[in-house]
């Protein structure tokens, strides 16, 4: 029965449902996918990982397999291109450790094996995060509430921080979630109307980085943010 009083809800990339969940046929490897990005919704950091040891803890609980059946599960999900899996050390122990993939899991799995980043860090500053939790940043607001992120996407989402105050960005997304529209489009289109009308946040025009909104509509992204 659903809680009426708190209905949360986890974002999901639109591809999971165009371009996955068509082609995948085993139901376990269904029920996997979607509660690993459940967890990975949840976890509040950035990037966000699930150990193997986490999903057994859950498993009986929320997935209702065996320990077989979820490894086979993973397995398939996995070899699909779901997830990515790494076997990392974590405190003298091994485990295999999985990231959604999308941008900024891909990006965290190469840190990893460059040596850039360490998987017992992430750890430490996930178990703090009740105490103080970080924000998203743009790449995972879009990945989040929109879908994949796409090369020319990304320049865009880097231009558009460059000349919003991130308070913005934020509420940006969070409107154009509550409208349904859900495209980057729509939400850069929010920003340049907040840029020239106000906002009634109480931040002004020229409180916005690099000056004017002309910029953004004129430049290089213009195409986005059509009058």
């Amino acid at each position: 029965m659903v809680d009426e009083e708190r209905f949360d809800f986890t974002p999901l990339p639109d591809s999971l449902f165009t371009q996955v969940i068509p082609q995948i046929q085993d139901i376990a490897e269904l029920k996997v996918t979607m509660y690993v990005f459940y967890l990975l919704h949840h976890k509040q950091l950035c990037p966000s990982f699930v150990t193997h040891e986490e999903l057994l803890s859950h498993n009986a609980s929320m997935l209702g397999m065996g320990e077989k059946a979820l490894n086979n599960a993973l397995g398939l999900a996995i070899k699909r291109g779901t997830l990515l899996q790494l076997n990392l050390d974590i405190e003298g122990k091994w485990q295999n450790v999985y990231f959604a993939n999308m941008e900024s899991g891909r990006e965290a799995v190469d840190k990893i094996k460059r040596g850039e980043l360490s998987i017992t860090e992430l750890a430490s500053k996930e178990e703090g995060v009740g105490q103080a939790a970080q924000p998203p940043n743009i790449f995972t607001l879009y990945e989040q509430n929109i879908g994949m992120l796409t090369p020319m996407i990304v320049e865009e989402l880097k231009e558009a921080v460059k000349l919003y105050p991130w308070q913005w960005i934020d509420a940006a997304f969070k409107e154009a979630v509550l409208m349904n529209k859900r495209s980057w489009k729509y939400i850069a289109r929010i920003l340049e109307r907040w840029a020239s009308e106000g906002k009634d946040s109480g931040e002004r025009r020229q409180d916005i980085k690099k000056g004017s909104p002309d910029k953004y509509i004129k430049g290089r992204y213009g195409h986005l943010v059509k009058r």
